[in-house]
């Protein structure tokens, strides 16, 4: 598809040197910058959580599913502080 863009000279200067150093066009060129960057928008989004595979795990008789036992065991064992 053909469009047209407004770019800074300089910008565009550099675009054109660095699409001549890799061996492509200024579209090729621009079209994967483009890629690379939404690419990159979308894996910022992405958070690793950490995987515990040792410990004693929670606590029995401990609802994880009620926020308000949560608070309450943190608070009795003086974490909460």
């Amino acid at each position: 598809m053909r469009t047209t863009i407004s770019i800074d000279d300089s910008l565009l200067d550099r675009a054109k040197h660095k699409a001549q150093e890799l061996g492509q066009t200024l579209g090729q060129y621009v079209e994967s910058a483009i890629q690379r960057d939404l690419v990159h928008a979308q894996s910022a989004v992405k958070v690793k959580l950490p995987v515990f595979t040792k410990g004693t795990g929670m606590r029995k008789g401990l609802n994880p599913s009620s926020n308000r036992a949560l608070y309450d065991a943190l608070d009795a064992s003086g974490d909460l502080k």
